[in-house]
C-alpha cells in the first residue's frame, strides 16, 4: 500500500500494529537538506533508526525522522517530501501566536493552515496536549460563542471540527510507536453525544504519553462500554461527556458502568462540559480532568503505581 504526497511516493507497512510510513534516505536528506551519506552515517551511529526491507534497503520511519527532526532541530527546507503543508518547520512557533492564529484558520477550513501551526508547535517541542489545550480549545470555544451569536455558520462550526479531525489523524502517524507492553487504554463518548473531537483528543495525547490508546467513537450505550471494558480489560477508559440527556438515566447508567470498572479493575477518568459540579458529586471517578494535560497527569500515575 502506498500513499502519495506531492511528488513522492512513501511506503505503509505495519510495525507494532500500527501503520508506519518509511522514507527512502533520498527523500529524508532532501527534506531537511543534507547530504545522502550524511544520512546514512547517521543511521549506521543509530542516531535515526532505520530498518532493512526484504531486499535489503534501507528504509526510515517517518515517525523516527520527525523524532529526530524535533530533538535536534534541524531545519526542514522541503516540508512537503514528509508530507507536510508548505513552510512547515520555519520558525519557532509560541503558543500565544499560534492562539491568534488558529481560530481564523479552523474558521476558513484551511486545513492546510491549520495543520502547519500544529506541527510548527509540535516541531518547536510543544506537547501535544498543550496544543490542545491552549490553541485547539481556546479557537474552538471562541468558534462556539460566535456561532451562538449568529456570527457564523453551522457549516463553518462543523467544516473546522472536521479538518481539526484530519490533522490529528496526520499529528498521530508521526508519534513514536508503542509497545506491545505499553498500557492499555479506551474512550468514547455516550448515546446521544456526538462530539468526535474530545474523545479524538483524548486519544492522541495518551499515544503521544507512551500508552496504547483507542478512541472507540461516540454514540455508545452504557451497556456496549461495559462489554468493552469486560473485553479489552484496560488499564484505563476516559468518558467525554459534553450533552446528557436525561440526568436520572446518565446516573444509573453510569453506576452501572463504573461498577464494571472497578470489578475489572479499571480506572475511569471522566471530562466533558456536561458533567456539572452538581453532577459529578453524585457519581464516583478515578479522576476528573478539565484539561487534557490533567488525563495525561493521572494517566502517569496510574502507569507508574501499577
Amino acid at each position: 500500500m502506498t500513499m502519495v504526497h506531492v511528488d513522492i511516493i512513501i511506503q505503509i507497512v505495519q510495525h507494532r500494529g500500527f501503520a508506519v510510513e518509511l522514507l527512502t534516505p533520498n527523500q529524508v536528506a532532501r527534506s531537511i537538506g543534507v547530504s545522502e551519506a550524511s544520512i546514512k552515517r547517521w543511521c549506521d551511529k543509530g542516531t535515526v533508526a532505520s530498518i532493512r526491507t526484504a531486499g535489503g534497503h534501507r528504509r526510515l520511519p517517518l515517525n523516527e525522522v520527525m523524532r529526530f527532526i524535533r530533538q535536534t532541530g534541524q531545519p526542514i527546507v522541503r516540508p512537503e517530501v514528509l508530507g507536510l503543508p508548505p513552510r512547515t518547520g520555519r520558525g519557532k512557533e509560541t503558543l500565544k501566536r499560534a492562539q491568534a492564529q488558529m481560530r481564523p484558520a479552523l474558521e476558513a477550513g484551511d486545513e492546510q493552515r491549520i495543520a502547519r501551526i500544529a506541527f510548527d508547535l509540535y516541531l518547536a517541542g510543544h506537547m501535544i496536549c498543550d496544543i490542545c489545550d491552549q490553541v485547539l480549545a481556546p479557537a474552538f470555544h471562541g468558534i462556539g460563542s460566535r456561532w451562538q451569536h449568529g456570527e457564523i455558520e453551522v457549516y463553518e462550526e462543523r467544516r473546522a471540527c472536521e479538518a481539526c479531525m484530519r490533522v490529528l489523524y496526520q499529528m498521530r502517524n508521526v508519534l513514536p510507536s508503542v509497545p506491545d507492553s505499553a498500557p492499555r487504554a479506551i474512550g468514547a463518548t455516550l448515546e446521544g453525544d456526538p462530539y468526535t473531537l474530545p474523545t479524538l483528543m483524548a486519544e492522541t495525547v495518551l499515544r503521544e504519553a507512551g500508552w496504547r490508546a483507542d478512541s472507540f467513537g461516540t454514540g455508545h450505550p452504557f451497556s456496549t462500554l461495559c462489554a468493552a471494558i469486560g473485553d479489552v480489560r484496560p488499564r484505563l477508559f476516559w468518558l467525554s461527556v459534553s450533552t446528557i440527556g436525561s440526568v436520572p438515566d446518565f446516573l444509573a447508567g453510569y453506576a452501572m458502568f463504573y461498577e464494571t470498572a472497578v470489578q475489572c479493575d479499571v480506572r475511569v477518568v471522566v471530562g466533558g462540559r456536561a458533567l456539572t459540579e452538581a453532577i459529578r458529586r453524585r457519581i464516583e471517578y478515578a479522576a476528573y480532568g478539565d484539561t487534557l494535560r490533567h488525563l495525561i497527569s493521572f494517566a502517569r500515575s496510574a502507569h507508574s503505581s501499577a
